[in-house]
């Protein structure tokens, strides 16, 4: 399985010897449009992500509970396990289908520049790729052929790039997916040891080899995402405590923001003070929204073809 860090891309990293595209003019996006990346590798591991958790839910209903003579214990279990499963799976399509914070294209003109009112002696940088003006810790994803704000990294499990808008959702999967596949991994156990004491043939409704073929399956499909979620939400929670995205750290970029606190950190992620909807993917995860309604525009003018702009000082 490669982790999300071999699927780091950035423009800086690039050969100096590629040609950026064309630049085309300020791309004004409609609201409330799905962000989906046509990308064939990440749709094909998003399908399998969705295919192993209904895999398990598979085994976990018709092989370990359905047959159980406990009712109780079939009914706690089998409520807990599909409530994760449906939180981590509400948070993957919410990772996946909600813009990670992307620069609008096209933006790097003139006109745009002089709307920010920099101060003498600014500099901004533009991306060739993208042709936007690239907003500090920004960084460019050939995947998603855009600029990400606060990239961490692209991770083609959720097919999207995770950056400033959509951490949240991809902290939830990862936990929700932990979770489950703990939950998962107790209950195989504990069915292996029901079985042992009682006859094989009475403890499923499958055939004694299928059965412990499905069970073996399942524990190695729980072992390696308990495993794997586990690492990724710690890594996840710690670059949000730290206020470093995993390819600052990975640069190793001398920090030129101003970080903030921890927990602000954590209540900028989560969408506000600590409640219950930090561990909702229904709810937003930016602290403010946008209710003008409207698409922002910006001044419409050529694209500038200087990739480093700096702010002419002012005259006497």
């Amino acid at each position: 399985m490669r982790t999300p860090v071999s699927r780091f891309r950035d423009v800086e990293r690039q050969s100096n010897t590629l040609q950026p595209a064309p630049c085309l003019p300020p791309c004004h996006e409609q609201p409330n449009t799905m962000w989906f990346i046509k990308d064939a590798c990440g749709i094909v591991c998003a399908v399998i992500t969705w295919f192993l958790v209904f895999f398990a839910d598979f085994v976990v209903l018709f092989v370990m509970l359905i047959p159980s003579k406990n009712l109780t214990y079939s009914l706690v279990n089998g409520t807990l396990f599909n409530s994760l499963a449906f939180l981590a799976l509400a948070s993957h399509f919410r990772a996946m289908c909600t813009d990670p914070g992307a620069v609008p294209k096209g933006n790097a003109t003139k006109e745009y520049i002089e709307s920010l009112q920099l101060k003498p002696g600014q500099v901004v940088y533009k991306c060739p790729k993208c042709c936007s003006i690239k907003p500090d810790r920004a960084h460019h994803c050939s995947v998603c052929k855009r600029c990400i704000r606060k990239m961490d990294h692209h991770c083609p499990w959720v097919n999207n790039c995770v950056g400033e808008s959509n951490q949240k959702y991809f902290v939830l999967f990862t936990m929700y997916i932990s979770l489950t596949s703990l939950h998962t991994l107790v209950m195989v156990v504990l069915h292996f040891l029901y079985c042992f004491e009682d006859d094989w043939t009475k403890c499923s409704s499958f055939s004694p080899p299928a059965t412990v073929i499905l069970l073996i399956l399942l524990c190695f499909e729980g072992l390696l995402f308990l495993i794997f979620t586990s690492v990724m939400f710690g890594t996840q929670i710690h670059s949000i405590c730290t206020d470093e995205t995993g390819i600052e750290r990975l640069k190793r970029e001398d920090p030129a923001w101003e970080k903030i606190s921890s927990w602000e950190a954590m209540k900028s992620a989560f969408g506000g003070p600590l409640s219950v909807a930090w561990m909702s993917p229904f709810t937003d995860c930016t602290c403010q929204k946008d209710t003008s309604g409207h698409v922002p525009v910006f001044p419409q003018g050529e694209i500038i073809e200087e990739d480093v702009i700096e702010i002419p000082l002012a005259s006497h």
